[in-house]
């Protein structure tokens, strides 16, 4: 009997790949289980498992099913997570499908008390060893000439007995179980397999999961390297994550990591090193205390400058307005605080700082309700009003809210001018926010200014809301915990300072820990052992430190925290641009550009020709390197930064802003920009303004392939060219015993690479040091 997908995703913890016939199989993805494929067996002709499309099919295969919702909640108390998966699914076909679902064990978790429902009636689950299961995953492959279960060899299942769903009928399916998750150092793994999803025929409508996490001692950091996440605290013990979408195919796992800690600040810290001979990566997350109450917050200093120019006129100015109102009604008591409004002239609310109180609010909104629009555009007189305003010897942490819509166009106009002022006179190292409203605003100016005066630059485009932006950046520095903060790696007895044992750590600066924030700390170390992070700063006017222990991996076994690296190279990548934009040309760093573009598929407006197929092979292997064709290009498309004002200055900088910030690996394209039958990596267009499907690069995990000509190359085989170097690569046949012995000896991340290779296409590989050619 064989088995022929023709899948539909049972989407984020049920993938599922459908087939034309009799049996369905749910698989989960790699480390958890809940999310599956669904197989059919008992057809006619090999049908191998759907793959994303986006067109609609005008008439639906005999065995088609069509996923409408999928749910997931799971409660994380201490290291036992319980998980319930909800899924609803049409057959859309015009037959009856006799439907079986497979899941995944975990490869490092233990599971139980499994239980299927199907519109409430259970139905029971055997659990297969690996090596069953694998004779399961190898028949279906070998039959359907089809290689995408080749992502779950390795792991045994549970699998159901069958049911069916009469054509047309829906069905509800939920699945709950418990699993013992994986801890390292007080950091707990969940991980979800989502990402068997992206196996279905049309995006899923309704994608919605929701983890509660308790714990017995006050929970600190709650990160996702795979999704953006909303994060709500009810109290220290508890926390609830959720992630929402809609219309989408899921390209890769849920994952979330937790940890606790008694003290005031809490820090953990992963390391990943995939190859001994080169440096380590390292991701620090530190949070303060969730229960840090008003009473004990930093009192701070605010300075609002606000653009009153002509061009801010109209709906623009109403909400700057109501963005002012909302930080005058927000700040607290002991906050001292002053309002700039500038136009021509310069003008401030109060001639000091004025404490802050019922009275002074009230007296602040009356002078913002008599504001009004225009004439031109006195930058640098408006900050240095707000800068004398503030005094070098207070204890009081200070921010300057600082907006524009424009250029400068009263008073000094130099950019270098502008930015040395406001450097000279910040003596109290003032935190400088900067909002740029608009694509007239010189983007290249507050980026210096920001740069110059310990902030950051955020960019409001002119179809959104300035109000919500104000408000959002406002929100997270309300409430300072620990300000002037320092971050440092003991790695045994030596003291590793930024720059010597560890490097290239991004943010560069991160000044204050607020209330509720977390830090996500990133960079690379050369010295492996145990550590110790020490953080220093100032709370309440006192210097306090505090001491995490740490492990940096001398090398990795596996790839199971390979994020880092790619999370790195994106902030790396946005802290390259940010150099070029604003201290000139360099050309190593165009050559380091091009060179983690090629290496990780993160394409840039500056390396889209990496994702130009027609392109030749010569010009990966330059990639590779940093040089050639390749670097010239990017270095002739990096003009584009010269470009100080306008749509494409304003674009451009708001890009490597949220480069440099980076959280998550960076997802495929979304789903309404992929061609049929297309995953595409992800590609910024300048032009656009939006993200596009790139077909001749495809992400696979933490990892990267790209077609040239006939060839799919993977990016850590760019350095040889098919046709010169021949001789150096394994001719293997695919579905063969030849080709079945390299899956069982390759890792994880090299058989999901193999499970994205289609029929008919040529892909060469580098695996365990040497390189393979795949063909049919």
């Amino acid at each position: 009997m064989a088995v022929y997908p023709a899948i539909r995703p049972f989407r984020c913890s049920l993938p599922c790949l459908l087939a034309a016939s009799l049996a369905v199989c749910l698989v989960p993805l790699a480390h958890l289980n809940a999310q599956g494929l669904l197989i059919v067996h008992d057809h006619p002709h090999p049908v191998p498992l759907p793959r994303p499309i986006i067109h609609p099919v005008p008439q639906p295969p005999p065995t088609a099913y069509k996923i409408k919702e999928l749910t997931v909640n799971a409660r994380l108390i201490d290291q036992i997570a319980k998980v319930q998966v909800a899924q609803s699914f049409v057959n859309t076909g015009s037959r009856q499908m006799q439907v079986q679902f497979v899941f995944p064990l975990p490869y490092d978790g233990a599971i139980d008390a499994l239980t299927l429902l199907v519109d409430g009636k259970e139905y029971p689950a055997k659990l297969l060893t690996k090596e069953k299961a694998r004779e399961i995953y190898e028949g279906f492959i070998r039959q359907n000439q089809d290689p995408a279960l080749l992502e779950w060899m390795g792991t045994g299942m549970f699998q159901t007995s069958v049911f069916p769903v009469p054509p047309g009928a829906e069905r509800k399916v939920t699945i709950t179980y418990k699993q013992l998750l994986r801890q390292d150092r007080h950091l707990t793994d969940f991980l979800f397999p989502l990402g068997t999803a992206k196996y279905t025929s049309a995006p899923i409508e309704k994608v919605e999961i929701q983890v509660h996490i308790e714990g017995k001692l006050p929970i600190k950091s709650v990160y996702s390297p795979t999704h953006a996440v909303e994060v709500q605290r009810p109290d220290p013990q508890r926390a609830v994550v959720t992630y929402k979408a809609e219309k989408i195919i899921p390209s890769g796992d849920f994952r979330l990591f937790c940890d606790v800690d008694e003290a005031l600040v809490g820090a953990s810290v992963i390391s990943y090193r995939p190859q001994a001979g080169e440096d380590g990566y390292f991701l620090l997350l530190a949070s303060p205390d969730v229960n840090w109450s008003a009473d004990n917050s930093s009192a701070k200093n605010v300075v609002c400058v606000f653009d009153r120019s002509g061009s801010m006129s109209g709906t623009k100015f109403e909400q700057a307005r109501q963005a002012l109102r909302y930080v005058i009604n927000n700040l607290r008591e002991g906050d001292y605080f002053n309002l700039i409004a500038y136009d021509t002239e310069v003008e401030a609310f109060q001639g000091q700082l004025q404490p802050f109180d019922d009275t002074s609010r009230k007296e602040a909104l009356g002078f913002v309700n008599s504001l009004y629009a225009g004439g031109g555009t006195n930058i640098d007189g408006a900050l240095q009003a707000a800068l004398r305003l503030l005094d070098r010897e207070s204890q009081r942490p200070s921010y300057i809210l600082f907006m524009s819509d424009g250029r400068p166009t009263i008073g000094e106009s130099h950019e270098a001018k502008i930015v040395k002022n406001a450097r000279e006179k910040n003596m109290m190292r003032a935190r400088m926010i900067s909002f740029g409203v608009g694509y007239d605003v010189n983007s290249r100016l507050l980026d210096r200014l920001s740069h110059a005066c310990f902030g950051a630059s955020h960019y409001v485009r002119p179809n959104e809301n300035i109000e919500n932006h104000v408000a959002r950046l406002y929100n997270k520095i309300r409430s300072p915990v620990m300000t002037d903060v320092t971050v440092t790696l003991d790695v045994d007895v030596a003291s590793v300072q930024t720059g010597d044992g560890i490097s290239r750590v991004y943010p560069r600066q991160i000044n204050d820990l607020f209330e509720g924030e977390q830090v996500v700390l990133i960079g690379r170390y050369r010295t492996a052992g145990k550590a110790k992070v020490r953080i220093r700063g100032t709370i309440g006017g006192e210097a306090q430190t505090f001491a995490f222990p740490a492990q940096l991996v001398e090398s990795s076994g596996d790839e199971k925290y390979a994020f880092v690296e790619k999370v790195w190279a994106l902030r790396r990548m946005g802290q390259i641009l940010d150099d070029l934009d604003l201290h000139g040309r360099n050309e190593e760093l165009i050559q380091e550009l091009v060179q983690l573009s090629m290496r990780h598929g993160i394409l840039t407006p500056y390396t889209s020709f990496l994702a130009d197929d027609q392109g030749g092979r010569h010009e990966l292997a330059e990639a590779h390197q940093g040089r050639g064709g390749g670097a010239r290009r990017a270095a002739e498309a990096l003009h584009a930064l010269d470009e100080a004002e306008g749509r494409i200055g304003f674009l451009q900088r708001d890009l490597k802003r949220r480069w440099s910030d980076a959280r998550q690996v960076p997802a495929n394209a979304p789903v309404a920009s992929i061609a049929p039958g297309r995953d595409g990596a992800t590609l910024y267009s300048l032009e656009d303004d939006r993200e596009i499907s790139a077909a001749a690069v495809r992400n696979v995990g933490n990892r990267s392939i790209y077609r040239r000509g006939k060839f799919w190359i993977a990016a850590n085989c760019t350095d040889l060219d098919p046709e010169k170097d021949k001789n150096q690569f394994k001719r293997i046949k695919r579905f063969g015993d030849e080709y079945f012995a390299l899956v069982r000896a390759s890792s994880k991340a090299d058989n999901e690479i193999l499970a994205r290779q289609r029929p008919g296409e040529q892909l060469l590989i580098r695996i365990q040091g040497q390189a393979y050619h795949l063909y049919d």
